[in-house]
């Protein structure tokens, strides 16, 4: 299934816009566009909600018809006991997270046992988690955690696009975390030339314009055939303003929705 995500709405849930975008209008937005999912990803605000406004904010999804999905960072005992709790909140059945969270930075080894001790609890409850190819950690080391802890409800966040930071290439991140894939994050990436040739400037692209070889990831991930889920994100640079740049990510995710929905 493809969804929008919050990384499609980063701009206009911003407090550099007037009127910031609310998460429950992030839902009519997303419903509007004829997209049935929605993952509510490093959505601070997430995190600071009563328990009334996370009930309120669940049965505005269910009563639109959209699924959720969930997001955070970092994989400490007590991070991935709230995103439990939040996904039975919000009926979500995929928690994406990342090795690294804001305050924790654990070995692989310790990655392993907190995985390890959380994974039953996330299986008996029907909820995957997913872990997001970063530059904090090298793609074949992801892949080979999660393949220690060896449980079906982990698996891997597919973005090729972060790992360029620590110089891997995008289709060999394809081909190491295809087997494990149980979520894609769509975005396409580019390189554009700085002012006056003293270097590149990395950054998001609208879908199909950029180096993203979807048809690739399409080939080796099996997404649709796998029941595996993909998320419209952008990587949208700032425009001439807050208008020009809320409406450039509406079309960016027009454009996005159009490219995925006739790309086989």
């Amino acid at each position: 299934m493809i969804g929008l995500g919050s990384y499609a709405f980063f701009w206009q849930h911003s407090d550099r816009v007037e009127r910031p975008l609310s998460l429950t209008g992030a839902f009519e937005a997303t419903r509007e566009l004829g997209v049935d999912l929605f993952q509510v990803c490093d959505y601070a605000p997430l995190e600071s909600m009563t328990d009334r406004e996370l009930k309120d904010a669940a049965a505005a999804a269910r009563d639109l018809g959209l699924a959720i999905e969930l997001g955070t960072k970092g994989i400490e005992p007590e991070r991935l006991t709230r995103f439990l709790e939040l996904a039975e909140v919000f009926d979500a059945r995929l928690v994406r997270s990342m090795v690294y969270g804001p305050d924790s930075r654990p070995s692989l080894e310790q990655a392993k046992t907190w995985l390890a001790a959380a994974l039953p609890v996330y299986e008996a409850a029907g909820v995957t988690l997913a872990l997001e190819t970063y530059e904090q950690v090298a793609t074949a080391d992801l892949a080979g955690l999660v393949t220690a802890v060896d449980n079906p409800h982990l698996g891997i966040c597919l973005d090729p696009a972060n790992v360029v930071a620590r110089l891997e290439q995008p289709k060999t991140t394809v081909e190491l975390a295809a087997p494990f894939t149980v979520n894609v994050h769509a975005k396409d990436f580019a390189f554009s030339r700085q002012d006056g040739w003293v270097g590149f400037t990395y950054s998001g692209a609208a879908m199909g314009t950029g180096l993203h070889d979807y048809p690739h990831l399409l080939r080796e991930a099996r997404p649709r055939e796998r029941g595996v889920n993909e998320i419209v994100e952008h990587w949208l640079p700032w425009q001439d303003g807050a208008e020009a740049t809320v409406r450039a990510e509406q079309a960016w995710t027009r454009t996005t929705l159009e490219y995925l929905r006739s790309i086989a």
